[in-house]
C-alpha cells in the first residue's frame, strides 16, 4: 500500500495519536511489505486504547458532576 504522505509525516502522525516507537515500526514495515490489513489492525488496537481512556475519563467527569448535583440539591 502506498501513502500519499512522507513517512515522517507518517511518524509524528502515529506520535501524536499516542503510538509508542514499537507499534510505529510495526507499521511502517506492514506498510513496506504490504501487509494492509496489519497496518489496519495495529491502527484499530491504537484507536481502541484511546477510546478506552475516554471512557475511563468521562466516567471520572460523571462522578464529578454527580457530586456537584448531590451539593447543589442539597444546598436547596
Amino acid at each position: 500500500m502506498k501513502l500519499s504522505c512522507s513517512e515522517e509525516d507518517i511518524i509524528q502522525n502515529l506520535r501524536d495519536a499516542g503510538c509508542n516507537e514499537k507499534d510505529i515500526s510495526s507499521f511502517l514495515e506492514c506498510i513496506k511489505c504490504g501487509r494492509e490489513p496489519e497496518s489496519f489492525r495495529l491502527l484499530k488496537k491504537q484507536r481502541s486504547r484511546l477510546l478506552d481512556t475516554v471512557h475511563e475519563e468521562q466516567k471520572k467527569i460523571d462522578c464529578l458532576d454527580y457530586l456537584v448535583y448531590q451539593m447543589k440539591k442539597t444546598n436547596k
